[in-house]
């Protein structure tokens, strides 16, 4: 296993974490995705210890705290050896202040996922999303009081745009604060917004990414095909939905394109979709799902070589797209501002 610095910190972590959403299956949203329970978790994590795999990644929204619970009971007797990540922001009641970033709510989020993690401290706490009716100076002395307290050990945004997270960081540093080291974000080769702008702030601000659904929301496991059937499982159970729509032509490019390079190097695709990412400016860790242990031995597979240069450029032209404005912009002026992927 490799590890790698988290962002502008002293952290090291596994180029591979384990995503929990599919532990518990409570909710509609949750049930597409998997209802792992304790058992079939806890093999999972065993599996994942011996490969080297020691950063486990939840929140609490995550089956309304059932994940949070679940990979508690699974970590027994590991604490001292693993990291946990977890997140806050979403909406955990019907109380109007059970959603949010503010002092009131990130405190008490911050206690129940202690509480159902059974630990007394998480190593990386991220807001979920970002929330912009708490004033930022309380959101942020909130999260820095949370780190002093020894409660939280390093914290990150997730799903911020570009202004938020530079704001975020901007007022950390005007006031001393302790800052985000990593930013949790969605990246794929079919959703390759992510180098338009939060790759280039990443990399100026030391933020580490941390990348969730690297699979394109299960669409790139190898199990879609151009001109077949949806084959049963979480796609076709509707798992991708509140993911971006994917125009079929793009994708069936990228599947394509995979499948060639699959051929040629003896790797599935999910492993070269993974290994792609890997190679990426600023990425620090996947965050790879597995519902089951075949799951994850064939993740694994994803690390110990590299793609070659020639297809790592096929797979870029592949997956290209034209980015909005000023983006498109910004491209003709390389000279000046160069950007560290060329789309």
């Amino acid at each position: 296993m490799e590890y790698r610095q988290l962002g502008h910190s002293g952290l090291k972590v596994p180029v591979l974490s384990l995503g929990t959403a599919t532990f518990g299956g409570v909710g509609d949203m949750f049930k597409r995705w998997g209802n792992t329970d304790i058992k079939e978790a806890t093999e999972i994590i065993n599996l994942c210890l011996e490969a080297g795999i020691n950063l486990f990644d939840t929140a609490d929204v995550y089956s309304q705290g059932a994940s949070e619970e679940i990979l508690g009971q699974a970590l027994k007797g590991h604490r001292e050896n693993v990291l946990i990540s977890t997140k806050a922001s979403f909406k955990m009641g019907d109380n109007p202040n059970e959603e949010g970033s503010s002092r009131y709510h990130l405190i008490k989020a911050c206690e129940a996922s202690l509480k159902r993690l059974g630990t007394d401290y998480i190593d990386i706490y991220f807001l979920h999303g970002f929330d912009s009716l708490t004033p930022i100076e309380e959101v942020l002395r909130t999260l820095d009081d949370l780190i002093q307290s020894g409660k939280v050990r390093y914290i990150g945004c997730s799903n911020f745009s570009g202004w938020h997270t530079m704001k975020s960081l901007a007022y950390s540093q005007n006031f001393g604060l302790n800052r985000y080291v990593s930013y949790q974000g969605y990246y794929s080769l079919i959703g390759r917004d992510f180098e338009w702008e939060l790759m280039p702030l990443c990399l100026d601000q030391g933020l580490g990414l941390m990348v969730w659904s690297p699979l394109g929301w299960g669409r790139l496991t190898g199990k879609i095909k151009r001109d077949q059937p949806l084959p049963p499982g979480r796609i076709q159970a509707g798992g991708a939905q509140g993911g971006p729509t994917i125009e079929n032509e793009y994708l069936y490019t990228v599947i394509d394109t995979l499948e060639q390079i699959a051929k040629e190097t003896g790797k599935l695709i999910p492993q070269i979709a993974l290994n792609w990412l890997l190679q990426r400016p600023s990425v620090a860790n996947i965050v790879i799902g597995a519902r089951n242990k075949e799951q994850l031995q064939q993740n694994l597979g994803a690390i110990g070589w590299q793609l070659s240069k020639e297809h790592i450029s096929i797979l870029d032209e592949a997956s290209s797209k034209l980015p909005i404005y000023p983006y498109w912009h910004q491209m003709g002026y390389d000279s000046r501002n160069p950007k560290p992927i060329k789309w």
